[in-house]
């Protein structure tokens, strides 16, 4: 792999410095001066017969009337979306930002769907689907800057997303990811563009970083699914490697055929299986508190809204 020696030079993709200036926010039906609204409302929805639910936090400043990034965020297998909420900070965010509740899978626990715990009642892609319109048309939000956030089994699920909707979020950003083999099926004929920003810790004795087993199913290694999708962008078969510090490197594959679209992996050694730079979680072994998972995910989304033909740039 190729070391760059030389910082300036990714210095603009590390901060952001030299994004891309956004296009114009989308107008959409929903945006219109209006009441202030709750800061957080919970929705049910119905998707194949089951009941499901979901949080919408709107974040301070909400006017109604100016179209905001939009961002989804699925929690870990067993995590309640307040748990999420309260250790990554999204909510900190100028963004809407929503908070689906999993369903209850074989183990009694909240998950999601491709996993081996999943329930048999999950169909996560059709409840996306329907948040995504149902918050379109409550919602000043901008199509353009849609975006996927995901944890574990709900990083697993993020990329499912990435692989079957196409054209409706602009980039991805995954922690601790578990990807069983049920969750990639049907993905590698994909031809999908994707951008996706990925953490993974190589010390994460839950998900373990070169793949394995965990209640009853098998999952890939972290790196072999990260130049999977590289592999999908058309991007170079050989990543920018880049140190941040001496726990941190950035893996970096920024030419790709599919012009814009970009992946980074962050190998965090001695990383467990926990949120980078989270104040809940500092101090806990493994962790490295010298990024935030957080500020790099939304420096990512801003580099990436969507461009006309529903790609990320």
């Amino acid at each position: 792999m190729l070391m760059v020696s030389v910082f300036a030079a990714t210095a603009a993709l590390l901060t952001g410095a030299g994004a891309p200036a956004h296009a114009a926010p989308s107008p959409v039906a929903a945006c219109a001066p209006r009441a202030a609204a709750p800061a957080n409302t919970v929705h049910t929805t119905t998707v194949e017969g089951v009941t499901r639910t979901y949080r919408v936090h709107l974040p301070a400043g909400y006017t109604g009337r100016t179209p905001m990034p939009l961002i989804l965020a699925f929690p870990g297998h067993t995590e309640s979306p307040t748990m999420f909420e309260r250790y990554t900070g999204l909510s900190a965010l100028p963004a809407v930002v929503v908070y689906p509740d999993g369903l209850r899978g074989t183990d009694g626990t909240l998950s999601w769907q491709g996993a081996p715990y999943s329930s048999p009642q999950a169909d996560d892609i059709a409840f996306t689907a329907a948040i995504l319109r149902e918050v379109r048309a409550t919602s000043c939000v901008d199509r353009t800057r849609t975006y996927a956030v995901g944890r574990s089994n709900g990083g697993g699920l993020v990329s499912m997303l990435a692989c079957r909707m196409p054209g409706q979020f602009a980039a991805y950003a995954i922690v601790n990811g578990a990807f069983y083999d049920q969750s990639l099926r049907g993905c590698s004929a994909s031809k999908a563009p994707a951008s996706i920003i990925d953490f993974h810790g190589t010390a994460d004795a839950t998900i373990h970083y070169g793949g394995g087993t965990r209640l009853g199913g098998h999952y890939a290694p972290i790196f072999d699914i990260v130049r999977s999708w590289a592999a999908r962008n058309g991007c170079i078969p050989t990543p920018l490697e880049v140190p941040v510090n001496s726990a941190v490197t950035q893996f970096l594959w920024p030419l790709c055929r599919s012009v814009g679209s970009e992946i980074s992996h962050y190998r965090i050694a001695g990383g467990a299986h926990v949120w980078p730079g989270s104040s809940v979680h500092r101090g806990r072994t493994g962790v490295s508190d010298s990024i935030s998972a957080t500020t790099l995910i939304w420096q990512f989304f801003n580099r990436h809204p969507l461009t006309v033909g529903g790609r990320s740039r």
